[in-house]
């Protein structure tokens, strides 16, 4: 017996719940506040970097491993090793020696990374006041500092090997800061007042 096509109706696609939010009430949102005259006009989320800078790994390779581990737990997708690109000599460093890691994330894993660092991660960092409103680059991307990898539920803190630090950048599809800064407020980031 041949199996049954599944037609396009009977196919369910799982849509983050934060670009559902997005589709259906920041983007009107947004229009109504700029005035665009296209919905091609309305800034969107393009892709989120996360990478993580360790020097030590100079020394101890598996300080790289573990960084890749976790990386690869929080954000769900493989890390890649980056490399030195050029030689300095007073860091002991040499051209092409691995020192850190990171991972571009696009469509759904970059909307559900996002849903998990705005409402669970962020919120467990100590004292927390709110992130920089002034880190964006006068292009509509905004960057980010995190001090430790702990403040994910994912991460078993008995299981790290060391706490490390990581970066995360947002890419917009915004002309300017203003309307990056109006887009990510609106997904939820908690800019220091």
């Amino acid at each position: 017996m041949a199996a049954k096509q599944k037609t396009a109706k009977e196919i369910k696609v799982n849509v983050p719940r934060l670009k559902k939010i997005y589709a259906e009430k920041i983007a009107p949102e947004l229009i109504g506040e700029f005035g665009y005259t296209s919905s091609m006009q309305v800034p969107r989320l393009v892709k989120m970097i996360v990478s993580m800078g360790v020097g030590e790994a100079r020394e101890n390779k598996k300080l790289l491993d573990a960084a890749v581990t976790d990386i690869g737990i929080i954000t769900g997708q493989k890390a890649v090793k980056t490399k030195a690109k050029k030689s300095i000599a007073t860091f002991k460093l040499r051209e092409g020696q691995e020192i850190g890691c990171r991972v571009t994330l696009r469509g759904a894993q970059m909307w559900e990374f996002l849903d998990r660092l705005v409402n669970v991660a962020l919120p467990r960092v100590k004292d927390f006041r709110g992130v920089n409103p002034n880190a964006f680059d006068g292009h509509g991307n905004y960057s980010m500092g995190i001090t430790e990898q702990i403040i994910f539920p994912e991460i078993d803190y008995d299981k790290i090997e060391k706490v490390m630090g990581m970066n995360v950048a947002i890419v917009t599809s915004a002309r300017t800061d203003k309307e990056a800064k109006s887009l990510l407020a609106k997904l939820g980031m908690p800019f220091r007042k």
